[in-house]
């Protein structure tokens, strides 16, 4: 039986998401609720594997088991065993043909920031930060200027493991409300450390420091030395894959509304 579940979780704790000799990350701690559980252990394979300190809110796993319990069961149980700050919030049998990576159609996250000249307090590492004020019209211009698909070795960390820089992305949103803003975007995949480049680049337009024309001189260059500074990992969320409608699997969960 072939098992699909989506967990949400804090990442400020933890190393990543992908298992490591330490033990502190997000699949070390759900594979040991799991395995705990099904009296037998269990391997995860995810959709996309987070950095450290950033936070998923509907993460897709699959595995095989031939452990057998209703799908309500594969949440309440493993989340009784979970750390406060990791939690199940669906499971879904699927065919054996559906793979979480594979099948997932296009991938979404969003960048909560917030715009103060006094740094976060309560939700330190929970959210970025933006000391000055900052240009939605100008960041929405250079935003345009990514859309489609492009090379993006500009915005791609030196320890990149993916075979080609080439992504399209399909849409970035930016919104906000009061001192908050929200950055949310949408891609068939995304390079290692992508999003928190971009969004280093945003916020130097925001800030005013460079103008929206910048952005496509960055990306053009295709040298990740002509982007800002790498953004901060803490307002950047894994809001979750997409996968087609015959799946039968949620699009999202109740945390995607609770984001700033």
């Amino acid at each position: 039986m072939r098992l699909a579940l989506a967990v949400s979780y804090n990442g400020q704790p933890y190393q990543g998401w992908q298992s490591q000799a330490s033990g502190q990350t997000v699949q070390d701690k759900l594979e040991i609720a799991l395995s705990k559980f099904a009296a037998t252990r269990i391997s995860t394979l995810c959709c996309g594997r987070t950095d450290a300190g950033v936070h998923g809110v509907m993460q897709v796993i699959h595995f095989d088991t031939d452990v057998q319990r209703p799908a309500h069961a594969w949440v309440r149980g493993p989340n009784a065993l979970l750390p406060r700050d990791i939690a199940v919030q669906w499971a879904r049998q699927v065919p054996a043909e559906f793979h979480c990576r594979a099948s997932a159609l296009s991938r979404r996250y969003a960048y909560a920031l917030l715009e103060s000249p006094v740094r976060p307090s309560f939700e330190a590492g929970t959210v970025g930060w933006s000391c000055r004020p900052l240009d939605i019209n100008a960041m929405q211009q250079a935003a345009k200027r990514l859309i489609g698909e492009h090379d993006f070795s500009s915005f791609r960390a030196s320890a990149c493991q993916a075979l080609s820089p080439v992504k399209s992305l399909h849409h970035i949103n930016i919104s906000r409300r009061g001192a908050y803003w929200r950055f949310e975007f949408e891609a068939n995949a995304f390079l290692h450390h992508m999003i928190r480049n971009i969004m280093g680049c945003l916020v130097y337009i925001g800030q005013g420091r460079q103008s929206p024309e910048w952005m496509t001189e960055v990306l053009l260059a295709h040298d990740r030395r002509a982007a800002a500074p790498t953004f901060s990992p803490d307002g950047l969320y894994f809001l979750g894959p997409r996968y087609a409608a015959h799946w039968g699997l949620p699009e999202q969960t109740c945390g995607y509304d609770g984001l700033p």
